[in-house]
């Protein structure tokens, strides 16, 4: 039986040198933090990847890289899906396969790049059903860039049929969408992942099954304590919630980069260089230091919390 892939699942950030190649030592480090602290899956080669901005044998060679590293511990699926042209998608979509990934993720905006409808959306998928390799589970990103294409309710239930895709990164933000699509796809081999940080509990009770926003970059530990024990414990989940919605409004502030401040931080990688950001953020963005410090002291006060937790006595529950 095929694993799902659901639960706390983060978007891979790229480390890179400062001389702007990948740091291959600096991602296996990010690689074995990201599952040292709970995670129960891995999106490599997607928008926090810096994807659009990798060579096709980057995004090879990425991908490879990631499923070698993690060496069957949790699922791992990629994309790379960039191009308009369905050649190119081809090309692009075939080498994300040779990867090894456990499922390969088609991005929304580029099944519909002219957004003419369902009509020229289903031209294109079935197109690229028919060209991949039929052994291989799929996934759909509704990945904001260049824009937003929302799947609707029609386009879903053609993508249920096919039986060939495995997870939805929903990036709808919005909580009546995510719960219809959990609707939509009961009984399906399709998991509905919410990707927005400021529902993400509430779409997990709903029916999400887990989460798969940037912030997974900072803490996926917390958001997998809550999705797992949050029920049990309220008042702290509350507050925990409460912690995780405001933390990630700082993406505005200069993400990816911010992530990888964080994680320069950490000692996991040395450069907090971008392909996607060309200025310094810290001038940008004044007082992204303190920022970040808050959100470390936030995080750390959680984990004591939720660690002092477990150590208390059964009887004390």
């Amino acid at each position: 039986m095929t694993k799902p892939i659901e639960g706390i699942i983060p978007v891979m950030i790229t480390p890179f040198t400062e001389d702007g190649a990948i740091d291959y030592a600096g991602l296996e480090r990010l690689i074995e933090w990201y599952l040292a602290h709970g995670v129960d899956a891995l999106f490599a080669v997607c928008q926090s990847s810096e994807m659009q901005y990798l060579s096709l044998a980057e995004r090879l060679a990425l991908g490879r890289f990631v499923v070698k590293q993690v060496a069957g511990r949790v699922p791992v699926v990629a994309s790379g899906h960039i191009s308009d042209g369905i050649d190119d998608q081809v090309a692009e979509l075939t080498i994300a396969a040779e990867t090894g990934a456990d499922a390969v993720v088609l991005v929304t905006n580029h099944l519909d790049p002219k957004q003419a409808g369902t009509a020229a959306f289903r031209a294109t998928l079935d197109t690229l059903l028919a060209r991949l390799p039929q052994d291989v589970r799929l996934g759909l990103y509704e990945c904001p860039a260049p824009f937003r294409r929302l799947l609707s309710d029609d386009e879903l239930r053609i993508c249920i049929d096919t039986g060939r895709f495995a997870l939805l990164k929903d990036v709808s933000c919005d909580l009546p969408t995510v719960k219809r699509r959990v609707a939509l796809a009961s009984g399906s081999g399709l998991a509905i992942i919410n990707a927005n940080a400021a529902i993400a509990r509430d779409a997990m009770l709903a029916g999400s099954r887990g989460f798969t926003g940037v912030f997974t970059n900072f803490h996926p530990d917390l958001y997998q304590w809550l999705r797992r024990c949050g029920g049990r414990h309220p008042a702290l989940a509350d507050r925990l919630n409460t912690f995780l919605v405001l933390a990630a409004l700082s993406e505005a502030f200069g993400y990816p980069a911010l992530a990888k401040m964080y994680h320069q931080r950490l000692g996991t990688f040395g450069s907090i260089r971008c392909r996607v950001i060309g200025f310094d953020v810290r001038e940008r963005f004044w007082a992204l230091d303190a920022i970040l410090d808050q959100i470390a002291a936030g995080t750390v006060a959680f984990r004591a919390e939720i660690a002092a937790l477990d150590r208390r006595p059964l009887a004390a529950e």
